[in-house]
């Protein structure tokens, strides 16, 4: 499965207020869903002395299904391709690893 397959998929199972005109629905459950993820990485941390367990990381991988949802039907929203999504930020990423500018902060380094 490719980013594209998996987006159509998704969005197969989309349904919520304003679906094709709403982009707080996805943007809500997109930063719900990655702060579900962020209290289980907490979790591993103050309860497993940092360990992920098998149980966990099943867990958290469901989460970040959750998120990877989310994330698809945002971009379904923004009439954009996860396939487009994830080039652009890899050429961005190359770009800032070429002048030596992935450290620091601010979208335009």
């Amino acid at each position: 499965m490719d980013f594209n397959d998996y987006q159509r998929r998704a969005s197969r199972t989309a349904i919520y207020p304003d679906r094709g005109r709403s982009l707080v629905y996805p943007t809500l459950g997109l930063v719900g869903e990655a702060g579900e993820v962020a209290e289980k990485v907490k979790k591993v941390i103050r309860d497993n002395n940092g360990v992920v367990s098998q149980k966990i990381r099943r867990e958290i991988n469901k989460e970040l299904g959750d998120v990877l949802w989310y994330l698809a039907n945002l971009a379904c929203e923004l009439n954009l391709s996860l396939e487009e999504v994830a080039k652009v930020n890899l050429a961005k990423l190359a770009s800032r690893q070429k002048r030596n500018r992935l450290h620091g902060d601010g979208d335009d380094r």
